[in-house]
């Protein structure tokens, strides 16, 4: 249930006339004067750190059902706070949705970590990655740029099949408005040059790569699979519908559809 922001601008104000927010849009501290001239820190008013949490809760959900390109007064909208208050937490766009890129990344990156060690079957644990990250909804979080930089590294390791050639066309933009000029997800250039400035998405191309590797060697998952199109099924497979039961039940059949389409046949 949100909780309307019910102190206004003038309460944030006066918080901010005693200190400024250690860093933008974590949980942070205010930087107070101590005696003697020498600074400590304070935990963020309950207020305060209640709205951040609304806030970052809000634009999870609008930006996986609108996209990255939804407008930050939406955000504002859902989490019941003046549009002010999202500014002050997150001083440009940009800086929420790279947040918000992470912070999924990291999620998905912990899912296939966790696959990895509780399942001993290479198809068990691939299996078990995609239906955790489809269930969690993270796949309509992902950065497009990492989706790209998958098909873009499976085409340098010399991926097989008919359209190898081709693979960044078989990755669709997420959702409409993701790709707006000016709009950087997670730190890349639009046109997804490399990983080098995101850590945490490298990781997960990384950790997603030795699930489809093992797969692949086990017979079990057919040769021309690649990490982009673990990402893709990832991110088709988990649709944004207004009812939360008839979602599950349309991702949890659409993938079925999808791991069938990924299993190796018998010659």
């Amino acid at each position: 249930m949100h909780i309307q922001d019910l102190h206004g601008p003038s309460a944030v104000a006066s918080t901010e006339d005693h200190g400024r927010l250690s860093s933008v849009g974590t949980v942070g501290t205010v930087a107070a004067g101590a005696t003697g001239g020498a600074a400590r820190s304070a935990p963020l008013r309950v207020d305060a750190q209640r709205n951040l949490e609304h806030v970052l809760r809000a634009a999870r959900e609008v930006f996986g059902e609108l996209g990255y390109g939804a407008p930050m007064e939406d955000v504002a909208r859902r989490a019941r706070v003046g549009v002010g208050t999202v500014y002050r937490r997150f001083p440009s766009k940009d800086v929420l949705v790279r947040r918000i890129a992470e912070e999924e990344t990291a999620r998905l990156t912990d899912q296939a970590r966790s696959a990895l060690g509780h399942e001993d079957e290479p198809w068990s644990a691939l299996s078990r990655f995609l239906r955790t990250s489809v269930a969690s909804g993270a796949g309509r979080l992902l950065p497009p740029q990492v989706l790209r930089v998958g098909a873009e590294q499976d085409e340098q390791a010399g991926a097989t099949g008919p359209d190898a050639a081709d693979s960044e066309t078989r990755v669709p933009h997420q959702r409409q408005g993701v790709d707006q000029p000016g709009l950087r997800v997670a730190g890349h250039s639009p046109e997804g040059e490399g990983l080098d400035d995101d850590p945490g998405a490298a990781e997960l191309l990384e950790v997603v790569g030795r699930l489809v590797d093992r797969a692949r060697q086990s017979g079990e998952l057919r040769g021309d699979v690649t990490v982009g199109d673990v990402l893709l099924v990832i991110a088709t497979a988990a649709p944004a519908l207004p009812d939360p039961a008839h979602q599950a039940a349309a991702s949890a059949r659409l993938l079925d559809i999808l791991l069938e389409g990924l299993r190796s046949r018998p010659a």
